[in-house]
């Protein structure tokens, strides 16, 4: 969890091939006392979280309309990438993150776009809100025709422990209990959100919901129970 969260905050420049420009917005709080090493490799440190051809139209319009609450400075696109990185510094303090050789993400881990987890995450420092726009692909696949329970996990787990990380510091997962409530479609549009309750000494409480992109439709949710644990230095 603490490697799916650090590889989040590298930087907020779009690549100039992106479909659409992205403004530059100024980091807050716990953000801006965080800074990273990347890879040296480019390959492993291009943006995924931003507009691709497998993007539905639906997805586009969510991120758009996402992108329109960047620009006052209220709400930020977090990036995504591949790999993770060699380093993070936080809280004025330098970590280096032991990783396997040849390791990848695993919510990046499918090369070709659109099979696996495409999603963007926006987070809203100020409500201690984070939400994730989630477009499960075909590889995702559990009962015909729906995303496995499995990847629902997965991008709850993440969603929740980023905004945790970015509110809290440095955590690992230590409970995460989801009602699953009706199948997300493959290919289909959610949103996935995640809110900070409360933190009691290294005990970070977290709360969480996955919805239709509409609104109408509660497909999962994450209950108070959900327990993110601050890690020692």
């Amino acid at each position: 969890m603490l490697r799916s969260c650090t590889q989040l905050v590298k930087g907020l420049t779009c690549r100039p091939s992106a479909r659409c420009r992205l403004d530059a917005v100024r980091s807050r709080g716990v953000v801006d006392r965080i800074s990273l090493v990347p890879f040296s490799n480019a390959s492993v440190t291009t943006d995924c979280a931003l507009p691709n051809d497998s993007w539905s139209p639906d997805m586009l319009e969510q991120f758009n309309k996402f992108m329109e609450m960047t620009r006052d400075g209220t709400w930020k696109r977090l990036p995504s990438y591949r790999k993770f990185m060699e380093k993070v510094t936080l809280g004025g303090k330098e970590y280096v993150l032991k990783r396997a050789p040849n390791s990848r993400f695993f919510m990046r881990s499918i090369d070709k776009e659109g099979l696996g987890f495409e999603y963007v995450m926006f987070l809203n420092q100020a409500q201690k809100r984070l939400v994730c726009l989630f477009q499960p692909g075909i590889y995702l696949e559990g009962p015909p025709g729906f995303a496995h329970g499995g990847s629902t996990a997965a991008i709850l787990d993440s969603t929740l422990g980023g905004c945790a990380f970015y509110m809290a510091g440095r955590i690992m997962t230590g409970n995460l209990n989801i009602n699953y409530k009706s199948p997300i479609p493959l290919g289909s549009v959610v949103l996935v959100e995640s809110k900070l309750d409360r933190v009691e000494g290294r005990k970070v409480f977290m709360t969480g919901h996955i919805r239709s992109a509409d609104g109408q439709t509660l497909h999962a949710e994450a209950t108070g129970k959900s327990l993110f644990v601050l890690s020692q230095p």
